[in-house]
């Protein structure tokens, strides 16, 4: 129970920083400035809509009658907002190009492999055979 509430604080400082550095940019670009309150009130939100998500996230795994979260539970997730279901939606199809292509040149790689290993394997036998 204490390993997990001191996780749940290093989050919320990350979130915390994160936070801070994010408004540190904006006020630089925008030229204002943020108060420590509002930097604070504004982490707190952050950190409990990602509460939320990863509460909704688990829902929908297990409504689906999985134990893993999928992409499509994080689409889903994100349906109300539009810009963000398309970033998603790009991302996650270009990891399953990434992921694919990088099967194929795994495949091709083995199979380089076990033909170099079968090919000379295979014309003995073939010999032995005529023999």
């Amino acid at each position: 129970m204490l390993n997990n509430a001191f996780s749940i604080c290093r989050l919320r400082a990350a979130v915390h920083y994160t936070v801070a550095c994010l408004c540190e940019e904006v006020a630089e670009d925008k030229e204002i400035h943020f108060s420590k309150q509002a930097i604070a009130a504004i982490s707190e939100i952050t950190f409990r809509q990602c509460d939320t998500f990863a509460q909704d996230l688990e829902r929908f795994a297990k409504h689906a009658k999985r134990i893993t979260i999928k992409p499509e539970d994080v689409k889903l997730l994100s349906r109300r907002s539009n810009s963000l279901l398309k970033y998603i939606t790009q991302k996650s199809e270009e990891l399953t190009l990434k992921k694919t292509e990088e099967k194929a040149k795994k495949k091709k790689t083995s199979s380089r492999t076990s033909d170099e290993h079968v090919g000379p394997a295979a014309a003995d036998s073939e010999d032995s055979n005529m023999a």
